[in-house]
């Protein structure tokens, strides 16, 4: 198939309007080596990881959430230029799908919200609202762990949590969890959670479940779907989180 055509597939998945202004030029195509593509690697990130796995298993596109080159360069690093490298020598296009896919229906949020069990579900801005079992703080942080396979770390001791907010991604901001309370929420699960933020929104459970873990999900799940689509073959690449949990039995 070309690689136009894959483009479009992915555009009606995660119509780049939908992107923040961030996203310079909503992203999309990074690097077009104009290739007929016969197999399409996704992964979280553009990494050399991921593009020495992409070119094992012979792709000739890897999409990725997160832009191999976010902003404009003056200077090509040591990491950027192997990156490059891996791509250019074994011919892979690359193609980013960031807060575009966050937004689209069944993209990066709707995938962790179905993930985590969440009913009833309502779209917001930036993320997904729905209801849960009634289950206190310690308990809805434990299931959230166990789901996703990841470390967590949580604050804000409640009883009888019914109503979810989770955001994909970095999602602990003012802005965001503003939406949370006008909204009546008991918990918001997100990533990369700050002080300021424990502070000034005590009355919540925040959950904490790691940029990876949250955004993962939602890449994982785009794979079936373009093998539906497109009848390509499709692989994901899933990617060392780093992180551990201390076993103290």
């Amino acid at each position: 198939m070309e690689l136009m055509k894959v483009v479009e597939i992915l555009e009606e998945i995660a119509p780049p309007e939908l992107a923040e202004d961030f996203d310079e030029g909503r992203i999309g195509l990074i690097l077009n080596l104009e290739n007929n593509i016969e197999k399409i690697a996704v992964a979280l990130d553009a990494s050399s990881y991921t593009l020495e796995k992409a070119a094992e298993m012979r792709a000739n596109l890897l999409i990725t959430h997160h832009t191999l080159i976010f902003h404009p360069i003056n200077k090509i690093s040591k990491s950027l230029a192997e990156s490059l490298r891996l791509a250019l020598d074994n011919g892979i296009s690359l193609y980013s799908m960031h807060t575009n896919y966050d937004r689209a229906e069944g993209g990066i949020n709707d995938v962790l919200a179905a993930r985590l069990g969440l009913k009833n579900l309502k779209n917001v801005e930036v993320g997904r609202i729905g209801e849960i079992e009634p289950c206190a703080s310690a308990e809805l942080a434990s299931n959230v762990s166990e789901t996703l396979q990841t470390p967590v770390i949580y604050a804000g001791e409640k009883e009888g949590i019914s109503r979810v907010m989770v955001v994909g991604g970095s999602g602990f901001a003012t802005e965001f969890l503003e939406i949370a309370r006008a909204n009546r929420v008991d918990a918001f699960i997100s990533s990369e959670l700050k002080h300021n933020i424990l502070r000034e929104y005590e009355d919540l459970c925040l959950i904490d479940a790691t940029h990876y873990a949250t955004e993962n999900p939602g890449m994982e799940a785009l794979c079936s779907r373009l093998r539906e689509i497109s009848g390509l073959e499709v692989e994901f690449i899933e990617q060392p989180s780093g992180l551990k949990a201390i076993d103290k039995s």
